[in-house]
């Protein structure tokens, strides 16, 4: 450990300990060589954890954005090694919450710090980097607003996952705590999980059941779909999900028809149902589904199907403009492609994620009032061969029936 007096790397003073992890202990330091400026000193105290120090130092000196922290200098003493970081003056979250929770914060002041968090990490993803360990602790409310400090285990992404379990339970995502490929949808779940327990003064369960308190039940079912379990079933984006939970109530109940038929009751679910099946018997296809479009993310989520792999398509959502049913609902036009795997707009993940690779699809988009709402996709014809443009005139006119039932 580091002693108030000692002078790192011949110009930073240790002042006083402000905190200490797993991996390392932060100082309050003085810059002796730049006007006595006050700085943070991260000092590695798992010598084990070199590299990942190491990786933390490199990724953070190439960020510069006002909600995150920021590196000023990396040096090695001997066995010790140190990253020196601006000073952020207030509390984390988390000592915010233990204070002043209610258990609690108060809605509107969570829901600006949802804004300038997503912001941190939109930020961040946009750099190609995964930070892993959102929680209350990791942000800290200072006279700029909310900063996202701690990267100790954040990684770039198509960075191998490495250890599983490498975060803080109830904030890492399912993925993460598994060791399996994580992605910008991994923070969007741990910002999630963080906005919940700001409002709730715990953090939520895996499969959260129990219903937070004193939010709109609109609030609470865009965090819910934060924190689904598989990661294909989240908003896309810190910003999407930032968005959704600040979107006006109408704009997430009741004006877009994807958001409706999410909610939708037992006897809408039937009908979809029974879309997809009718549409199954009529094309001869051997799987039909029907994707909805978000508001305001613009995904495609799978709401209902038919046939093959029905059961794993459900709930999987598409970015705007992914896959061949992403580009009919883009164009606004119908798709037809006779061999998909030769597609350069082939979804390849949902296959992988589904188990199954469909030889041709024919995708229509659903539009009310001029409006793309949503894509009907048929996929394999039964008798075998592939789909042509009878089948696409035959198909508009069924999602247009299909729209006018719903």
């Amino acid at each position: 450990m580091t002693a108030s007096g000692e002078l790192i790397g011949g110009r930073y003073e240790i002042v006083a300990p402000i905190s200490e992890g797993a991996m390392g202990a932060v100082y309050r330091a003085v810059d002796r060589a730049d006007g006595d400026s006050d700085v943070a000193v991260k000092q590695l105290v798992d010598i084990g954890q070199l590299a990942s120090f190491e990786i933390e130092a490199r990724l953070l000196s190439s960020l510069r954005h006002p909600r995150v922290v920021r590196v000023l200098d990396y040096l090695s003493e001997g066995r010790d090694s140190y990253l020196v970081m601006e000073l952020i003056r207030g509390p984390d979250l988390g000592r915010a919450l233990e204070e002043r929770g209610a258990p609690g914060l108060p809605f509107e002041e969570v829901l600006d710090i949802s804004r300038q968090a997503a912001d941190a990490l939109e930020y961040v993803h946009s750099q190609q980097i995964v930070h892993r360990d959102v929680k209350p602790r990791n942000l800290i409310a200072c006279d700029r607003g909310v900063v996202l400090v701690d990267f100790g285990v954040a990684r770039e992404l198509g960075d191998d996952p490495g250890t599983r379990g490498v975060g803080t339970p109830r904030f890492m995502a399912p993925e993460v705590l598994y060791g399996e490929s994580v992605s910008p949808r991994s923070d969007v779940y741990g910002l999630a999980a963080t906005i919940w327990t700001l409002l709730a003064g715990r953090p939520p369960a895996y499969g959260q059941s129990d219903p937070l308190p004193n939010v709109a039940p609109e609030f609470e079912l865009a965090l819910r779909r934060a924190l689904d379990k598989r990661p294909e079933r989240r908003f896309a984006s810190a910003a999407a999900l930032a968005d959704a939970l600040g979107s006006p109530i109408e704009a997430l109940a009741g004006e877009s028809l994807a958001a409706s038929m999410v909610e939708a009751g037992p006897q809408r679910r039937r009908l979809l149902e029974a879309v997809v099946r009718t549409a199954a018997g009529v094309f001869e296809a051997a799987a039909v589904s029907v994707a909805l479009r978000e508001d305001p993310s613009g995904e495609l989520v799978y709401q209902a199907a038919w046939g093959t792999s029905a059961d794993e398509i459900i709930g999987v959502r598409l970015s705007p403009g992914e896959g061949i049913a992403g580009a009919a609902v883009a164009t606004g036009e119908p798709v037809v492609v006779p061999e998909c795997r030769s597609d350069p707009r082939f979804a390849a993940r949902i296959a992988a994620g589904t188990g199954y690779v469909p030889n041709t699809l024919l995708a229509v988009p659903l539009v009310r009032q001029g409006e793309v709402v949503g894509v009907l996709s048929i996929l394999d014809r039964r008798g075998g061969g592939p789909y042509d443009q009878a089948d696409v005139t035959r198909a508009e006119l069924f999602a247009e029936l299909a729209l006018a039932m719903l």
